[in-house]
């Protein structure tokens, strides 16, 4: 894919959403890490239903310790794999208060060796919280990439993040994420992306096999229907 092509699907997603956004709710650096490691197979909108509740009674590393595990668990509940969650939460906290003093470390290598932060969530802690330019890629981000060919089918989550490294400018990557993300979450959806009204048809690969699809099933012409009447015998008495 040529640069001019790579700027055509970023100045078009910037038209769409230029307002796009992270849409996890937070206030602060350890907020946000909570709330991405609650993301992991879970809607934002569902995470953003707990934190209310949660970020009130939780404010800083020591209260989540200060908790039996259990209480922790009941209040994560809705969350998804929430027992799991909820031991990576305070082990994490723990790491916090022994070695950075109960602070977020800012740098992705630091981030990454916290319990249940992998290199997305730490893509989307260390862009978000400190703006360190990142290119998180997360189902929406690679779903988009790949249907418009900045990556290719086969390609892992990392192959994918490297590929749009290389091919969007360093100082987009942040906004570009999230439009990416605003993009497949909102437009090009995973079951019904609405193909027959999106600017970058043109460019996409899913796109254009799916109204090729479309138009040949119309095109298909009806089996006609046998006639109820044949072989009826009347029921008219002379």
């Amino acid at each position: 894919m040529n640069a001019a092509t790579v700027r055509h699907i970023l100045d078009t997603l910037a038209g769409m959403f230029p307002d796009a956004h992270c849409e996890l709710n937070h206030s602060n650096a350890f907020e946000l890490t909570i709330a991405v490691l609650l993301s992991a197979q879970c809607t934002d909108a569902t995470v953003n239903k707990v934190t209310v509740d949660l970020f009130q009674k939780y404010r800083t590393p020591q209260d989540y310790l200060n908790v039996p595990l259990e209480e922790l668990e009941q209040d994560i509940r809705r969350i998804g794999l929430y027992r799991s969650k909820a031991k990576h939460i305070q082990n994490l906290c723990r790491i916090l208060i022994e070695q950075y003093g109960g602070d977020v470390p800012g740098e992705h290598d630091l981030l990454v060796q916290l319990p249940g932060v992998g290199r997305k969530t730490a893509n989307v802690v260390v862009s978000n919280a400190f703006g360190v330019p990142a290119f998180a890629v997360d189902t929406h981000v690679e779903r988009v990439s790949k249907r418009l060919g900045l990556a290719n089918w086969k390609d892992n989550v990392l192959e994918v993040e490297r590929k749009l490294m290389k091919r969007v400018p360093r100082d987009e990557w942040t906004l570009s994420h999230h439009r990416f993300i605003f993009f497949g979450r909102y437009h090009c959806k995973a079951q019904n992306p609405a193909c027959q009204i999106c600017p970058l048809l043109d460019i996409c690969r899913e796109g254009k096999k799916r109204m090729k699809t479309s138009l040949l099933i119309k095109e298909k012409p009806a089996k006609p229907r046998a006639s109820r009447a044949k072989g009826k015998q009347s029921n008219t008495t002379t």
